[in-house]
């Protein structure tokens, strides 16, 4: 079992943090909130520059860790666009990105987006989705769109697992920015003559969260393994990261909020940002509570194999 990834891949991850920096990092978020058919236009033709839409996480175990890191680093700048959902697409049918839906009325975060689209729920069962118009501005909705979903068969078994993980390596990359913004904060920020980080009780809360945002970086990088080792409990294994990446999500925004203080809900600050979009990956396609359900119905009594266990054949 290696869980490191390549270092093709973590090279990969870090030219994208790179060139999505350069392409305007917290304001390609900021401008595309300001209008949201720019989505598309803002990110785009980015990362087609790195090659990203030419990933084949499907067919290749270095690619797949390649979109991985790409995940990561659109995260950690909030990037407006699906990437996740971009290279989760299916190589059978004649669409462009892959969404995860749950219960009678699927959504997505894809509002202002012009691409062909499939939808698969945790039965398996796939369908072309048609994006409708958003309920409210991009502010209220987080680019959040209700999907119409037109039943196409019902083999997407094999698509849960990859459309579980990499979201939620895009959630880590929030998180990964979401703690450097709050040590920065409280390096900086003064309270009684000293600096926020020389207080006990805020090591205490960064370290909680930092174990927190540490435990879903390994768990996502077991997933991946248990992908590329085409194990029969990959989409339990997916399954147990979102349970875990949400359980920290909500340990961390929490910590990171209340060290930057009301400070930390207004737009002059990048953490208010990362927090408001970082809520259709948390509550999409299924929050904490119904992810923990699937978890429990799909493993029933036989547990999870876990990172400290000697699967059969491993």
């Amino acid at each position: 079992m290696v869980l490191e990834l390549s270092e093709e891949a973590t090279e990969f991850g870090l030219q994208a943090i790179q060139v999505l920096r350069a392409a305007g990092g917290d304001d390609l978020v900021q401008a595309a909130e300001a209008d949201p058919t720019r989505r598309q236009a803002l990110v785009e033709p980015v990362l087609a520059r790195i090659g990203a839409w030419e990933l084949a996480p499907r067919r290749d175990p270095v690619e797949l860790e390649a979109a991985a890191a790409l995940c990561r680093s659109a995260g950690y700048w909030a990037t407006p666009y699906p990437v996740a959902e971009r290279l989760a697409r299916p190589d059978d049918l004649d669409v462009d990105l892959l969404v995860a839906v749950a219960g009678a009325h699927p959504a997505a975060a894809l509002a202002g987006i012009d691409l062909r689209v499939a939808a698969v729920d945790p039965g398996g069962r796939r369908g072309s989705a048609t994006v409708l118009p958003a309920a409210g501005s991009p502010r209220e909705t987080g680019f959040v769109a209700p999907l119409s979903v037109d039943p196409v068969d019902e083999s997407g078994s094999g698509d849960l697992a990859l459309a579980y993980v990499l979201p939620c390596w895009t959630l880590l990359g929030l998180l990964d920015r979401a703690m450097e913004l709050a040590r920065e904060h409280v390096l900086v920020r003064q309270q009684f003559g000293r600096p926020l980080a020389e207080f006990q009780s805020v090591q205490f809360q960064l370290t909680d969260a930092e174990v927190e945002r540490r435990g879903v970086e390994v768990l996502a990088r077991y997933a991946l393994w248990s992908m590329q080792a085409g194990r029969p409990d990959a989409v339990a294994d997916a399954l147990a990261l979102r349970v875990a990446a949400l359980e920290a999500a909500d340990v961390v925004f929490r910590v990171t909020h209340q060290l930057h203080g009301a400070l930390g809900f207004c737009d002059e600050t990048t953490l208010s940002w990362l927090s408001r979009h970082s809520l259709a990956l948390r509550r999409l396609p299924f929050g904490r509570t119904d992810t923990e359900d699937l978890l429990t119905r799909r493993i029933g009594t036989a547990g999870l194999a876990g990172l400290y266990s000697d699967p059969p054949g491993v």
